[in-house]
């Protein structure tokens, strides 16, 4: 009787263990190339500014300029402080913000965060990448 109950604890294990993953999975984004990107702006509640979700491989998400911004990514090879400056004339308005990344590219996880002046300044630091309102 012991061996009875002993293989159907181990088949229960193996069913709960095969279960697990396969929820997770539905919830999580993809695997390859993908970040969830933000912009806060300073004295703005903390979580009052939504994310937006970057796929690459194909390019997609809810990201507004999902193509050029994953072909930017790609050209960086995924370092975000690799991407190319724009020129571009910012006024010298001090409204900071705040860009964050966190996510996967290549397989090395990402986890970036870096203020800015302004948001002219974030985009002409960091292209299509973080232009999260779709201009």
């Amino acid at each position: 009787m012991k061996t009875v109950g002993a293989g159907l604890s181990a088949a229960a294990l193996l069913l709960l263990a095969g279960a697990t993953p396969t929820a997770h999975a539905d919830t999580a984004p993809e695997s390859g190339n993908w970040l969830m990107l933000g912009v806060s702006h300073e004295g703005a509640p903390a979580g009052a500014e939504g994310g937006t979700l970057l796929r690459c491989d194909p390019p997609g998400g809810s990201h507004p300029h999902a193509e050029q911004a994953c072909a930017d990514l790609a050209a960086a090879d995924g370092r975000i402080t690799a991407l190319p400056a724009e020129d571009a004339l910012c006024p010298m308005i001090h409204a900071p913000v705040t860009a964050h990344a966190q996510g996967m590219w290549r397989g090395r996880p990402v986890n970036w965060s870096e203020t800015f002046p302004n948001t002219c300044t974030l985009r002409a630091r960091t292209g299509a990448v973080f232009a999260l309102d779709g201009t």
